[in-house]
């Protein structure tokens, strides 16, 4: 844990995380009903530049998911299945823990042509399922910057971050706390993200940035091949 906390340059009370990680892995472990797991979703149209979302105005087809986990295959194996469950449990418990307005678990995938962040289970509005890990992007995306960078980023009050002179691409205006976070091998290899957002300030207190945590250190184990 302390070889993730000095990588992404956060600091969190250690027995904090601990105590989350015990209580999440109980979690995934057990019977809880949790929500389905969503195979295929609604998607917004997006804005200039294709980092944002128009919110209110969804594509007419949905994005796939499976397109992209099956590769080859055409059915859904039990392996994937079970990693896909693990992760929905996880945005469950983290989103009814919390109370955040949105949260998403997003892993790093080769998608035709290029390396992209794929959305694999969220919770809250329709958002954008893919993210192109290019240093062009991370000029546009907070969760790019972070995948790229495996450095956390933990803003409390975005007006108030911006007004000072803070680099912030705003996408959503309701949102005014967010919490983006590498997902990592334990030898520091970027395996993804994960994105919360809260339309409060000062949202994120040390519990709840220990449960994020958590969640990070957990992730890998349940990450589809």
């Amino acid at each position: 844990m302390l070889g993730y906390l000095n990588t992404i340059q956060v600091e969190c009370d250690q027995h904090l995380v601990n105590e989350h990680i015990k209580s999440l892995t109980q979690y995934i472990a057990s019977e809880a009903k949790t929500k389905e797991i969503v195979w295929e979703y609604q998607i917004p149209e997006l804005g200039e530049g294709g980092s944002c979302s128009l919110f209110g105005e969804l594509q007419k087809e949905p994005f796939d998911l499976k397109s992209i986990l099956l590769k080859n295959q055409k059915t859904i194996e039990h392996e994937l299945f079970e990693c896909m469950n693990a992760l929905t449990k996880i945005v469950t418990y983290v989103s009814q823990k919390t109370n955040l307005d949105w949260f998403g678990i997003y892993q790093k995938r080769f998608v035709l042509s290029e390396t992209e962040l794929v959305k694999l289970a969220y919770h809250g509005a329709p958002s954008r399922p893919l993210f192109p890990l290019t240093s062009e992007f991370a000029k546009l995306s907070n969760n790019v910057q972070v995948a790229l960078t495996k450095k956390g980023r933990i803003i409390n009050d975005i007006p108030k971050y911006q007004s000072s002179g803070g680099e912030y691409y705003i996408c959503d205006p309701k949102v005014k706390s967010e919490v983006c976070l590498p997902i990592l091998t334990a030898s520091g290899e970027m395996l993804g993200i994960i994105d919360a957002e809260a339309f409060k300030v000062d949202f994120f207190d040390e519990n709840t940035l220990a449960l994020l945590i958590a969640a990070c250190l957990l992730i890998p184990n349940y990450l589809p091949a």
